[in-house]
């Protein structure tokens, strides 16, 4: 019977002594108690480029990821690629049904293209001939965006879904949503991401905002009076020499991040590394 209820401490003296173990070797060979793994929370830094500021009618011109462990600051993947032009029609949009004749159904859709406004190609240094001749096409990245996704949930659990991580990221998760509903890939999007739906029933990826950590961090410094990704670099000694380029953005945007981390870990100067860069354009304008 004294196997079937908790044992006092008297109990566990009395069989320690009699086997002539020390208490610790005692609990260590009967302790019960299930073993948790330790969980590995990642994130995702997206950045876009994207041929104007309205997602439901401009294109997404360059996309870069990048996949970061928060318990090391290690990035360990990258996904980069610029994006080929493409239209509305071809991109699998809902449409009220109409009544339509067979010859009507016959005909061809309309080709419709997206927008690609000069100002914001000027913006990002992307020209239209760099798309049509280097850009993948738009299904084929969301499909790499899944798998991405996919490949940086390192533990199993819900709360093991990455998060994205960006400055002023609610503009690239609207043409993240475009990217991947064009694709037909919504439902996939849910499953991969960490999220949550709205009141309306729709999926809204969790996400942090550099943008919101800059102002927590710097609202109380006068001379700080802008939040721009190069402002807040220079601010905290984070290389930016490329910047509205998709990739260098991301990266500078998670060497940011990392400093914020430090400093909430309390590490005492102890600086989590930030990433050695190289240019990923012949041109670039700061």
């Amino acid at each position: 019977s004294l196997f079937l209820r908790p044992w006092s401490d008297t109990a566990t003296t009395a069989v320690a002594t009699l086997y002539r173990l020390p208490r610790t070797h005692f609990y260590s060979s009967y302790d019960m108690t299930p073993k948790t793994e330790q969980k590995i929370y990642t994130g995702i830094g997206l950045d876009f480029e994207t041929g104007g500021l309205d997602c439901r009618e401009c294109a997404c011109t360059q996309i870069a990821l990048q996949a970061v462990r928060f318990d090391t600051w290690q990035v360990f993947d990258r996904y980069q690629a610029y994006i080929a032009p493409y239209g509305k029609q071809d991109a699998g949009l809902p449409r009220r049904k109409v009544l339509r004749t067979r010859h009507e159904q016959a005909k061809e859709p309309e080709y419709v293209p997206m927008k690609y406004e000069q100002t914001a190609l000027d913006y990002s240094a992307i020209t239209m001939e760099m798309l049509r001749t280097q850009g993948v096409d738009m299904k084929k990245v969301a499909g790499e965006v899944i798998a991405f996704a996919k490949r940086s949930t390192l533990s199993k659990g819900y709360q093991c879904k990455p998060v994205l991580v960006g400055q002023n990221i609610a503009f690239d998760i609207g043409f993240l949503q475009q990217l991947v509903n064009y694709a037909g890939l919504a439902a996939e999007f849910e499953k991969t991401f960490s999220g949550t739906k709205d009141y309306y029933g729709n999926f809204q990826p969790h996400y942090i905002d550099t943008l919101v950590m800059g102002r927590l961090a710097f609202a109380a410094d006068p001379e700080v009076t802008s939040y721009k990704l190069e402002l807040v670099a220079s601010k905290l000694g984070v290389e930016l020499d490329d910047a509205h380029d998709a990739a260098a953005d991301v990266t500078a945007t998670l060497d940011i991040l990392g400093v914020y981390t430090s400093r909430l870990r309390q590490t005492e100067g102890a600086a989590i590394a930030t990433q050695k860069k190289e240019k990923t354009r012949k041109y670039f304008k700061i």
